[in-house]
């Protein structure tokens, strides 16, 4: 008869794990028996992430064709291939000579594009598989009263589970027995330092996730000693799970680049479907409907006209392009669409470890009672000086510190090693500091080992705060001033190490420890932990014999005080750069980080995020608001301590909602669901998970926040140069409607321009420039002024009224030669060649008009023709292909085109120019206007 299920809403870190065992009704020393396992797994179900249902392959490809641009040419397609069925019915034969060649051709295009949009969305969201890989696949547990692996999707609540080094925990629990365990919760904390856990440890119910040090979590790895769990939470319950929901119910939401399309695409056919309903209705009103046929054709040409079928090419190998550039300055894009995104962030929440700072603690200072020095250097790098009073000291010539230094070394487990001209450390991070630290003065662990052996040590645990070592004075130096045999070096909490001595160590000689100098001892701790340092105190004691490993209460008494040391993960050097450049382009920097707030504000001022007197706000803190009173605080909130994961998107949200462009960057499980949420997601290169990094939407491969920075300048000139063709392909293609709309209207019998030729147009002549304006260089104040707004429209800043504009030009120039030609052919007895000569004049204007798009104001004379030389190539291939149109026979009679003279030749030319002298006119009046005003 099993028992009744134990309710799992507890708050199990603030309760005795004795309690715990009751709550969950299992026995610490039997476990579950097999029949309440049985139950209690079809209650809960099996220990596993579960994923949500997404788009297949399938889905996404059909979504592609919902392109309203995309259904406007299928419409065209099956309605050429309607008129060329009928022809077939009842003439034998098509006007062009081959049957269906338009709707093929058309369709080709339709299918192309629809590739290439189910090649950028197919990729299927993996971070939610990424999360199910950090299960544990077997687990040891106390079932019946005897121990068993299974299978960690079999665990349930109320199991008994062990663990030991080198375990991956498999489902949130709390301790119940433990010895000398580390946990590594970075993955799901985001903190790097390694968590001591202590069974009997009960805390306040509002600690928050990181400080919960008698609990362990699914995900997170052993790193030493061993403890018993009884499992509290398993699957989607566990904080894991709880992680992988917040993932499944982030949105994604179309980036502004696709919502500018998607409003283009409307524009465009609204403003052709209301044209074709002009030119259809007129020409009927004007001959009836005996030239229906006729105007129809002359509708489909127009609907292929309106859409820029190359646009969506161009705009993919813009954004390829962008992501090749952005590779070589350390960004790797990981969906096409954020390469332009990034041009639109406004707001760059960043974490702080590893990516404003270096992820190495560096020494900034050392107290020795009777003096304070400052410590230069960067990195783990033993090179550097000591400064008092700004003035360089020699350690060699100063007792106190030479001590110092040497305890540094002896009571330390690190290695410091050279690797390729960079210095890097095997163990603990605050000890490899300690290590550079004393071989700036030339104290080298290589030399002291041997000549100070250890002895023994009492280790470190969460419950002392300290570690000693005992070694051997077998080859004593001046700086030991002691006749024993042996010497115990301890480091650890100021406060406590302090508390065990009563003397300190002088510049000559041994001297007791007063009231006041204890006091000093503590000022000096608290002034350099209220500046963001973690502090160290030092001591030693002579000894006459090693002592038993159990005897640390009794012989760490009675101590000589050496000093404190206080370091700090330095801020990277060019991080401070960074983020000025990103405050002159109206890019506000955010610190969110799981520090402590003043670890945080320390980092923050020094880069020039806060300044003295700003708010921070903790994790604790955030909790009590309300999501309109972060909403609030978002506002003037620069940085946030001591956050979990809920915290971290709960801040982009409220940002967002204040219609910031948010970015976010992050490395652990816990960051995933803020990185989804992002505008811009950004996973750390070096130290992310894959779960992060599947979440998000670029990856650093150096974890530099100045990365960051340049990316969002490639971002703002990708944007930039899509804006410039935008402007060369749309001008032209609005010209291209009013001259085969005016046809009909203005009395010739005749469509100026095939569908086939249209398309040559859209995605040849327009294609080849538009992708060499693509890689046109960035304009000098692209990063000093503030970013766009991601929600402005696609025509603002002046592009619609420059495209309407132009159209209208291009239109007037070619409808003129086209009358001209059509009345000349008329005369000549040869009636189509007109339609050659517009053909030829439209594509040859484009080219002058890519040449003088490059600049709003500049002249192109006043710019350097080989700045952007693919523009040149292009201009030139181009060209030469539209000549091969018309001289190149099969290829004449693929696309319906004549010879033209060499006189006719050069009045297309002609003509052709004006179109760049009107643009160059432009910028001259809008030059003079500017002076003006």
């Amino acid at each position: 008869m099993t028992q009744s299920l134990p309710p799992l809403n507890t708050l199990w870190h603030a309760q005795s794990s004795q309690k715990t065992l009751e709550d969950l009704k299992t026995d610490r020393a039997v476990g579950l028996s097999s029949q309440e396992v049985d139950a209690r797994s079809r209650h809960y179900g099996r220990n596993e992430i579960e994923e949500g249902a997404g788009r297949s392959s399938w889905q996404i490809l059909l979504d592609q064709f919902n392109n309203i641009m995309l259904i406007l040419l299928i419409a065209v397609a099956i309605i050429s291939g309607v008129l060329d069925f009928i022809d077939l019915q009842t003439q034998g034969t098509t006007q062009s000579g081959i049957p269906f060649k338009d709707t093929i051709a058309i369709m080709s295009i339709v299918i192309l594009n629809g590739i290439l949009g189910y090649l950028q969305e197919s990729r299927a969201e993996k971070a939610l598989a990424a999360l199910k890989q950090m299960a544990s696949p077997q687990v040891r547990v106390l079932r019946d009263g005897q121990f068993s692996e299974v299978e960690a999707a079999e665990l349930v609540p109320g199991d008994i589970m062990l663990l030991e080094a080198g375990v991956q925990v498999s489902a949130d629990g709390r301790l119940i027995e433990a010895s000398n365990l580390q946990v590594r919760e970075s993955a799901l904390t985001g903190e790097a330092a390694a968590v001591n856990k202590q069974a009997d440890a009960q805390l306040n119910e509002e600690t928050p996730l990181g400080d919960r040090a008698n609990m362990v979590f699914s995900g997170t790895e052993v790193l030493q000693g061993r403890g018993k769990v009884a499992v509290t939470a398993t699957g989607m319950a566990t904080e894991l799970g709880k992680i992988a929901q917040m993932l499944q119910s982030v949105k994604s939401e179309p980036t502004p680049l696709q919502q500018r399309m998607a409003q283009l695409g409307n524009v465009l056919v609204t403003g052709s479907l209301t044209l074709v309903a002009l030119t259809i209705g007129i020409g009927l009103l004007q001959a009836g409907w005996g030239r229906l046929r006729e105007l129809v054709e002359v509708s489909l040409s127009m609907a292929v006209a309106v859409v820029p079928e190359g646009l969506p090419a161009v705009i993919t190998v813009t954004l390829a392009l962008g992501t090749q550039r952005m590779v070589r300055r350390n960004a790797l894009i990981r969906k096409l669409p954020a390469v332009e995104t990034l041009g639109s962030v406004n707001t760059i929440c960043s974490d702080k470890t590893g990516t404003l700072t270096q992820n190495k603690m560096v020494v900034q200072e050392v107290d020795t009672v009777e003096a304070t020095y400052r410590v230069t250097g960067e990195g783990y790098a033993p090179q550097g000086e000591f400064k008092n009073d700004n003035r360089a000291i020699e350690p060699q010539n100063n007792t106190p510190l030479q001590e110092l230094l040497l305890a540094s070394v002896l009571c330390n487990d690190a290695v410091l090693q050279q690797e390729d001209n960079s210095w890097t450390i095997l163990g603990d991070p605050t000890e490899g500091a300690l290590l550079a630290l004393a071989g700036k003065a030339g104290f080298q662990a290589e030399t002291l080992n041997p000549q100070y052996p250890r002895m023994g040590e009492f280790p470190f645990s969460s419950e002392r705060k300290r570690m000693s070592a005992i070694c051997e004075l077998s080859d004593p130096t001046s700086c030991i001033s002691t006749e024993t045999q042996y010497a115990l070096f301890a480091k650890g909490s100021p406060e406590l190490v302090l508390e065990r001595c009563t003397a300190y160590q002088g510049d000559n000689n041994e001297q007791s420890l007063t009231d006041e100098q204890r006091q000093h001892i503590l000022n000096a701790n608290n002034h350099m932990a209220e500046r963001g340092l973690r502090v160290l105190g030092f001591a030693y004691k002579p000894l006459r014999e090693v002592p038993e490993a159990t005897e640390d209460e009794s012989t760490e008494r009675e101590m000589i005080w050496l000093g404190l040391v206080g370091m700090l993960d330095a801020p990277r050097p060019e991080a401070k750069v960074a983020v000025q450049h990103s405050r002159e382009a109206g890019i506000r920097p955010v610190m969110i980080t799981g520090d402590h707030q003043l670890t945080a504000m320390a980092i923050a001022r020094s880069l020039g995020i806060a300044k003295e007197g700003d708010p921070v706000l903790t994790g604790s803190e955030l909790e009590k608001l309300s999501q309109t009173d972060l909403e609030r605080e978002v506002e003037r909130v620069n940085v946030y301590a001591r956050v979990t994961p809920e915290h971290k998107l709960r801040i982009v949200r409220a940002l967002q909602k204040q219609g910031k462009f948010v970015a976010m960057t992050g490395d652990g499980v816990n960051d995933a669901p803020a990185l989804k949420q992002a505008d811009i997601g950004i996973a750390m290169g070096i130290t992310g998970t894959d779960v992060s990094k599947e979440a998000s939407d670029m990856v650093l491969l150096d974890d530099n926040f100045a990365t960051i920075v340049a990316a969002t300048e490639e971002g703002r000139v990708v944007y930039t140069n899509i804006r410039r063709f935008i402007k060369y392909i749309l001008g032209s293609n609005i010209g291209e409607v009013i001259t085969i709309a005016a046809a009909p209207l203005i009395g010739l019998n005749a469509v100026p321009l095939t569908p086939l030729q249209i398309l040559w147009m859209n995605l040849v002549t327009d294609g080849l420039p538009a992708l060499a304006l693509a890689v046109e260089p960035p304009e000098p104040d692209v990063m000093r002024r503030p970013p766009f707004s991601p929600r402005e429209n696609i025509f603002a800043r002046g592009l619609g009224s420059y495209i309407v504009r132009i159209g209208i030009i291009f239109a007037i120039i070619t409808i003129t030669l086209m009358v001209w030609a059509y009345n000349q052919a008329q005369l000549s007895g040869d009636p189509n060649r007109w339609k050659t000569m517009v053909f030829t004049s439209l594509c040859i204007a484009q080219m002058g008009h890519a040449i003088a798009v490059r600049s709003n104001f500049r002249l192109t004379i006043e710019m350097n023709p080989f700045s952007n030389p693919y523009l040149l190539v292009a201009v030139a291939v181009t060209t030469a292909l539209q000549l091969m149109l018309v001289y190149v026979p099969f290829l004449r009679d693929f696309f319906g085109t004549q010879i033209l003279s060499a006189q006719e030749l050069l009045i297309c030319l002609a003509f052709s120019s004006l179109m760049f002298v009107w643009v160059e006119l432009e910028k001259l009046f809008i030059r003079w206007f500017h002076s003006r005003s």
